[in-house]
């Protein structure tokens, strides 16, 4: 009975990977890497590839130091040069160079110069060419050639010169429906775009972005093409990064998740929130001064979260937009002053509308016109004091080469909260004779 259930689990563990790889690698990382490679090693190494791409790097690389060395070089000779560099770099060297010493001599070589690149560059992103194309090559030539190497994840085929130079490039649904004698001379495109290995992967995803490419290809001083990024490839890297910005801005690690044990979770938060605790005093500290004027007006203790709230979340939208611009490159740092002065007219429009409507339900409440003239002046000047900090903010730290999504809220919060309760206890003490 025991055999059947056996023979019946690894089909059946198959299937899961095949056909829900999240699931499964969410499954993987919450479970001791001891339990989860004996699962694993049951397995072809073509059905774990699609669970590893998908697995925190961290565990990625527990997992791997988990299996045999045998099993460990065929999985890593199985992803794609850049993912499997991604591990690599992350390894111990000792363990690293042996991984490298067991593989095929041209998959190692081309997994070094991968690593040789710094992080977050084209050389780093880009999957070595398997193959170059002459301009008179035919396309059932070119067919074969791609039979032979098995390639999988070209859209562009590349044309080079005598000297090896990149020329032109041929759509891979162009060849398809091509007759098997044309040339490719015959379907070629020009390049319109390219990099060099040191490009930053903010120049590349501009240039596919712009230019709504399939493939980027990489070429060297010489002109000589040495890889090509893959647009999937690249957009899966932007959510990996977009996904772990959501996590800093509010003080998570990038590297935890929902089912991560919670002494990991404490120590990547708890320091955050030690620090967002001292900008807190400071916002008290404000609050602080104008202590004789709430004592006399108590009043004005209700009504100062309502201040602190609104702008809290006026900073807040105004955040979350201009990180979003970041991200996706709608904006760069050079239009740091057009989206301030927009920031600023919505800070504006919305706090006029917001203290009218705030001034209508404090003046039923209280009675009082200087209350009402109080809050409603207050309302506006913290709102603008929000949208600007929040588009503000996160311009400044990338201009000045900071991560914006760490310290973003932080600031955020600690500026809003000192400019509602100033603005507000500011204008009541100015005002008293009218309270």
């Amino acid at each position: 009975m025991t055999g059947n259930i056996d023979a019946a689990t690894g089909p059946l563990e198959r299937r899961f990977l095949l056909d829900h790889p999240w699931d499964a690698a969410r499954l993987l990382e919450s479970i001791p890497p001891e339990q989860a490679a004996i699962a694993l090693t049951r397995q072809r190494v073509e059905v774990l590839v699609p669970v590893w791409r998908r697995l925190m790097t961290p565990i990625a690389t527990r997992l791997l130091c988990k299996l045999s060395d045998k099993r460990a070089t065929e999985l890593l000779s199985e992803l794609l040069p850049n993912e499997a560099a991604l591990l690599l770099a992350s390894l111990p060297e000792s363990d690293r160079d042996r991984y490298l010493s067991q593989m095929d001599t041209k998959i190692a070589s081309d997994l070094k110069k991968l690593m040789s690149y710094p992080d977050q560059s084209a050389g780093r992103l880009m999957n070595p060419v398997d193959a170059t194309f002459r301009m008179t090559t035919t396309v059932s030539e070119a067919i074969n050639q791609l039979r032979e190497l098995r390639t999988r994840n070209a859209r562009s085929l590349f044309l080079v010169d005598d000297e090896n130079r990149l020329t032109e490039k041929v759509s891979i649904q162009d060849i398809a429906v091509a007759d098997p004698d044309d040339r490719l001379k015959d379907l070629a495109q020009p390049v319109t775009a390219y990099v060099n290995p040191l490009s930053s992967q903010d120049e590349v995803v501009e240039l596919l972005e712009r230019d709504r490419l399939a493939d980027l290809p990489v070429v060297d001083l010489k002109g000589v093409l040495i890889g090509v990024i893959q647009h999937a490839a690249l957009v899966e890297t932007i959510q990996s990064d977009a996904a772990a910005d959501i996590l800093t801005m509010v003080g998570a690690s990038k590297d935890e998740r929902a089912l991560s044990k919670p002494l990991f979770a404490v120590r990547r938060r708890l320091p955050w929130l030690q620090i967002n605790l001292l900008t807190a005093f400071m916002a008290a500290a404000v609050v602080g001064l104008f202590e004789n004027t709430i004592a006399q007006f108590t009043a004005l203790a209700v009504l100062l979260p309502v201040v602190a709230g609104q702008s809290g979340n006026a900073g807040a939208q105004a955040l979350a937009v201009t990180m979003r611009g970041l991200a996706l490159r709608e904006i760069s740092t050079r239009q740091g002053f057009q989206v301030m002065f927009k920031e600023l007219n919505v800070g504006l429009v919305n706090g006029l509308a917001v203290a009218v409507t705030c001034g209508v339900g404090v003046f039923f409440w209280s009675g009082s016109l200087g209350l009402v003239l109080v809050i409603m002046l207050s309302m506006v000047l913290a709102m603008v004091a929000a949208g600007f900090a929040g588009a503000v903010v996160p311009i400044v730290l990338t201009k000045l080469g900071q991560d914006p999504a760490v310290a973003s809220s932080i600031v955020l919060t600690t500026v809003t909260d000192i400019a509602g309760f100033f603005s507000f206890l500011g204008i009541a003490t100015l005002l008293s004779s009218m309270l």
